[in-house]
């Protein structure tokens, strides 16, 4: 599995359809999609899924108003159940000699939604456009049965090298289990076999607010290849403040497959983002790296320039760009949630 950094061939995303993922709070989140859409038309093609023709359209108004490069704009009419195409997209994967491949794993709706088939059979449908081979990751149970594992792509960051960064309270807690009966050990020998990984990073609990209980794209990232970028809550009195000061000290006690510490870099968290009486995953570590480009999540908050920055200094070279996530957080994820990246 590449690294994010590495060379798009597309982005892939979900129009939104679905006002009771933003209850109350709908109408400004297709424009926040238009405003993303427009930055990535800028650096690489971007996929976009619709329900039918009559979204589709609606689509390309806004996207046209907002000055989108439509000519790297391909649509297509797959009916999703949510927009959350990190989670329920395909995993693409490339072999020594540079071609790709898709792993789909099964998506549930993170073991907690009854409407998930239509999510479900998104990355079949990538795979029967590009004619690419798709392998569905499985493992037998302690009974002899098959199991084709369940994996979001939100749970899992890779350094394209071998290395990729989890939780155990997203894979392994019985919260919302993925995979009953499934143990870490047979977990990691799956990252091996469909993704490549020889190093699985434990990390323990996710970021307050979570709804997909633990997903490490909330809380650390990899920025290059021995560089991870944390997230950490110096105040005492917020729920954050222990679970990721834990993280952090797993960081620094982590070595890579030479046996070398990681160079740890950390991240602000902003003001908790509380709608409704509900504290929502409100994260800068949710950024997207496209090319040449890095979307990063705003809140309105002091810390939001000091993330910019941070970010900026992990990706010389990329343009750095805040997008206003406040609304948008509300559906329980930002803007590293609802993409997918194709390497090129």
């Amino acid at each position: 599995m590449p690294a994010e950094w590495a060379p798009h061939a597309a982005t892939w995303i979900a129009w939104p359809h679905n006002p009771d993922d933003w209850p109350g709070k709908f109408q400004p989140i297709p424009w926040a999609y238009a405003e993303l859409v427009r930055h990535l038309s800028q650096v690489e093609d971007v996929h976009i899924l619709v329900n039918d023709e009559a979204a589709q359209k609606r689509a390309t108004s806004m996207l046209r108003r907002q000055a989108t490069n439509l000519a790297r704009v391909h649509f297509h009419r797959w009916p999703t159940d949510r927009v959350w195409l990190r989670d329920s997209g395909p995993i693409f994967v490339k072999n020594p000699e540079g071609k790709a491949a898709i792993t789909n794993w099964r998506f549930n709706a993170w073991a907690k939604y009854d409407n998930w088939r239509n999510d479900d059979k998104i990355p079949a449908h990538v795979a029967k456009l590009f004619k690419m081979t798709s392998f569905e990751p499985t493992v037998t149970l302690a009974n002899g049965k098959p199991h084709r594992l369940v994996l979001e792509g939100g749970s899992i960051d890779t350094n394209g090298a071998g290395v990729l960064l989890t939780t155990e309270e997203c894979l392994l807690s019985d919260v919302q289990q993925r995979n009953p009966g499934v143990s870490r050990e047979q977990l990691e020998q799956a990252f091996h076999d469909y993704l490549g990984i020889d190093q699985v990073l434990w990390l323990n609990r996710g970021c307050a607010g979570d709804d997909t209980h633990g997903h490490v794209d909330d809380i650390a990232r990899f920025v290059n290849e021995n560089t991870i970028l944390t997230t950490v809550e110096p105040n005492t009195a917020d729920e954050n403040h222990l679970p990721l000061a834990e993280n952090l000290d797993r960081l620094k006690s982590f070595r890579n497959l030479k046996k070398r510490p990681f160079t740890i870099k950390t991240l602000p968290m902003p003001a908790p983002v509380v709608f409704e009486g509900q504290r929502l995953p409100a994260s800068y570590a949710n950024f997207y790296i496209a090319n040449n480009l890095v979307l990063v999540p705003t809140f309105n908050d002091p810390n939001d320039r000091i993330a910019l920055n941070t970010i900026a200094d992990c990706f010389p070279g990329r343009t750095i760009a805040g997008i206003h996530c406040t609304d948008f957080i509300w559906g329980l994820g930002a803007l590293h949630c609802c993409t997918q990246q194709q390497p090129a």
